[in-house]
Parts: structure tokens; C-alpha cells; sequence
């Protein structure tokens, strides 16, 4: 069986160095057999890979993707704290917010970019419950952030 390294890779994708904090906060936290990761926005290379409102100058498309990278983010920030992804036991939580146009209400489809990622690197271990929140505006004017609870071994 495939490895959730070797299925990202598989994805086309490669896991980033972990986001460097925009405040004062670490980036993943372990207590216990559970690691807490830090809302991570869609940061590629350092930079932001898209800002603005959901519904208003970003599409729901276009946000699903970026939901994606912040997943993919979350993931480098679990692999950063325990070292591999396969010690990954379940993933517990996903909350997700949405920087919304205020007639948008499409965020559960958005955060569905990082649920699907979740769910094809991880199979059934992925499997969590979620929150998608609409807020009025998020760090760096991105469209969507993602935290993650992850059990481990």
C-alpha cells in the first residue's frame, strides 16, 4: 500500500517547507498522540497564490484550489512535527473559513479542495469531521484558511 508521501507525489504534488508563522504562533503543536496545526492560508513560494473575496473577485473554483494548497500546507506542518505522514492514525478535524462576499454561501463546496486532498493522501484515515465558516476577510487578503487535528501514533 501506498505511502500519503507517495500518493501526494502521485497527485503531482510535493509537500512545501511548512509557512512561516505571520504572528506570534507556532505552527503545529503535539500534545498527547494529537497534533494541532495552525490555520495555514495559500502560500506558495511566500507568497500568497491568490487574494480577495469568495463570490466578489475570487471564483468558487479558483477558491476550491486554494483550499487545496492550505491543505497541502497543513500537511507539510504535520510531517514537520512528526516526521512522517504514515504515523498519521486519523484525522480528526478540519475547520475551514471562507473570506466571503456576503451573498456568498458556498463555503462547504470551497473547503471541499481540502477535504478531497485530505481524503485522497490519507484513504479512510482521512475521513474527519468539518467546519466551513464564512468570515468577513482573513490574513493577507487570501480567500480561505484551513486548520487541521490529526491523531497519531
Amino acid at each position: 500500500m501506498a505511502t500519503p508521501e507517495e500518493r501526494i507525489e502521485k497527485l503531482g504534488l510535493t509537500l512545501p517547507e511548512v509557512v512561516k508563522p505571520l504572528a506570534a504562533y507556532t505552527p503545529a503543536v503535539r500534545t498527547g498522540d494529537h497534533v494541532y496545526i495552525s490555520g495555514q492560508v495559500p502560500v506558495v513560494r511566500g507568497e500568497p497564490a491568490g487574494t480577495g473575496k469568495v463570490g466578489a473577485e475570487v471564483t468558487p473554483e479558483r477558491a476550491k484550489e486554494l483550499a487545496g494548497i492550505c491543505a497541502l500546507n497543513a500537511l507539510a506542518a504535520v510531517k514537520a512535527e512528526i516526521g512522517d505522514l504514515s504515523k498519521v492514525k486519523r484525522v480528526v478535524k478540519l475547520v475551514g473559513f471562507v473570506a466571503s462576499d456576503p451573498s456568498f454561501t458556498g463555503q462547504p463546496q470551497v473547503i471541499n479542495g481540502a477535504s478531497e486532498l485530505i481524503g485522497e493522501v490519507f484513504g479512510d484515515v482521512g475521513v474527519h469531521a468539518r467546519s466551513a465558516v464564512g468570515v468577513a476577510a482573513l490574513p493577507l487578503d487570501v480567500p480561505v484558511e484551513v486548520e487541521l487535528i490529526v491523531e497519531v501514533a
